[in-house]
């Protein structure tokens, strides 16, 4: 035993005729720096956890977006209509994650300043509008509530063994009421929204046919001439003046047309104009009715304050389609044009008279150039 010590410390001061292995040399090169400067400095031939750790996640974070790059190309050349799914598919989940983000932040901003909803600037009530419903603002009835219903109902189904199979299948069938619009694509987009229309276009001759019923009960003479012409110039196909419709503000403010005396069957019909769920009671109903068109009232005022010129391309379509415009196949400054006609009306009105907002979903939509197709 002494013997090999002996042996060891003559080959770690003059070396040895055999190759020493990795062990051995990080040994030697121990000694030697101990030899030469009075101890090892440990601390210096040692590099950082912190610095190892972030290395290997550089290392990890590159090789797994050359990794992801491939797969795309691979993807893109051999299966061309499943990458547009794909690339579809993980567009709309950080979509999804994004505007998830932005509402918690409004809202926390909201709490945090004891702001209220009305006060919130075009853009951070538009988003709220699309993204939250319920909670504490429970007059915003947003699309999220349907977004989260689909998504409830896949989760069940895809509960039992291999039923992820089944949502995959079902997912591809019916886009349309099992996506939500987040993972649509652009072609998906335009015809979803045009079905839409087509819905809520089929309740405009029945609000239409309430109005011109409702013309003898009307006190005021003057008011039913002037309802009886704007009814005649919409069956006709002549897009109706500003001044012709707030002519009849004082008809919608009380009866027969205030939102107070509306009747259920009206009111179903003014929900499917609106794409609200007519399948609801009459006092629902109402209350729904009240809360939707006070929030779109609050952004029109917002929007006032903004300005229509500082929208895009984009939130104006977007903006006209939620007021009853089919917006897909208008021209952007044709869109900008009824836009401001909205606007119009809606700043001129008062909450008692919100009723004549509602039903201008109609008026003002039906013969627009371009809806006619």
């Amino acid at each position: 035993m002494a013997l090999s010590r002996v042996c060891w410390a003559r080959t770690a001061l003059w070396g040895s005729a055999a190759t020493p292995g990795p062990y051995v040399t990080r040994r030697l090169q121990l000694v030697r720096s101990g030899l030469d400067w009075g101890g090892p400095r440990s601390s210096k031939l040692h590099l950082s956890p912190k610095a190892d750790v972030k290395s290997l996640i550089s290392y990890v974070v590159t090789k797994t977006k050359v990794i992801n790059g491939k797969y795309h190309r691979f993807l893109g050349r051999n299966f061309p209509r499943f990458y547009i799914l794909y690339t579809t598919f993980m567009k709309g989940l950080q979509m999804l994650w994004a505007d998830a983000k932005k509402a918690r932040r409004i809202k926390a901003n909201m709490w945090n300043h004891n702001i209220k909803f009305h006060q919130l600037s075009y853009r951070e009530m538009e988003h709220l509008r699309q993204v939250w419903a319920g909670g504490r603002y429970p007059e915003v009835h947003g699309e999220f509530r349907r977004d989260i219903t689909k998504c409830f109902f896949l989760g069940i189904v895809s509960i039992p063994p291999f039923a992820n199979y089944l949502v995959f299948l079902l997912m591809y069938l019916f886009p349309r009421q099992l996506l939500i619009k987040h993972f649509w694509t652009p072609k998906q987009q335009t015809d979803f929204l045009d079905i839409y229309h087509a819905l809520r276009k089929q309740s405009h001759p029945e609000i239409l046919c309430y109005l011109e019923k409702i013309i003898p009960l009307i006190s005021d003479v003057g008011l039913q001439w002037h309802m009886t012409e704007l009814c005649t110039k919409i069956q006709r196909g002549t897009h109706p003046a500003i001044h012709d419709i707030l002519a009849l503000r004082e008809c919608f403010s009380n009866h027969p047309l205030g939102m107070n005396q509306l009747p259920a069957f009206q009111m179903k019909a003014l929900s499917r104009a609106m794409l609200l769920t007519p399948y609801l009671p009459s006092l629902l109903l109402r209350h729904r009715l009240k809360a939707h068109t006070t929030v779109i009232h609050q952004l029109d005022k917002a929007l006032t304050r903004l300005g229509i010129a500082q929208l895009t391309a984009q939130e104006v379509k977007s903006a006209c389609y939620l007021r009853g415009l089919n917006s897909t196949h208008i021209a952007e400054e044709r869109c900008r044009t009824w836009l401001g006609e909205w606007l119009q009306i809606s700043c001129s009105l008062k909450e008692a008279e919100l009723s004549l907002l509602l039903h201008n979903v109609v008026l003002l939509s039906t013969n627009y150039i371009g809806t006619r197709r």
